[in-house]
């Protein structure tokens, strides 16, 4: 009986950080592990670092099942059906759409953002009470200078 084995290990960008999908398939039981490299993308000595230290402590085999049954693991097979060679230019353009439609990464920074968009509101709406009154105290100066004139002095 012959049995079929094989590994494999992907990197891609998820939007916020790389990750490296490990795959490893053993006579039809599937089994995939999900490492997060960080914010920037690794680079080879670091890959090669991983392989070699890091891929027999992923326990693959311990637990043989099939691993499709999570609807994030199944993203996750789906994302590594897209060609893993980006151009840097279209990559950095879908980085920063990305984090455009996102909005704020932080709770920190939403926080800021949230006490800014109160400040702009609260300015608004004081800018607006300083315009009337300065049209106000227009129309009472204009006033005030008609009836003089009626005076005849």
């Amino acid at each position: 009986m012959q049995v079929n084995s094989s590994s494999t290990l992907t990197i891609l960008h998820d939007g916020q950080f790389w990750v490296g999908i490990c795959e490893h398939e053993d006579g039809g039981a599937y089994e995939a592990r999900r490492i997060v490299f960080g914010p920037h993308e690794p680079t080879d000595e670091v890959v090669l670092a991983f392989v070699c230290e890091q891929w027999g402590k992923l326990g693959f085999g311990a637990n043989m099942r099939p691993s499709l049954s999570d609807d994030r693991e199944a993203r996750e097979t789906e994302l590594l059906k897209r060609p893993t060679k980006i151009n840097p230019k279209r990559m950095q353009r879908t980085i920063h759409r990305e984090i455009e439609r996102r909005g704020v990464s932080t709770k920190a920074q939403q926080a800021i953002r949230d006490g800014y968009e109160a400040g702009k509101s609260d300015r608004r709406k004081q800018g607006r009470e300083e315009r009337l009154l300065a049209e106000e105290r227009r129309y009472e100066f204009r006033r005030q200078k008609r009836k003089e004139k009626k005076r005849g002095h």
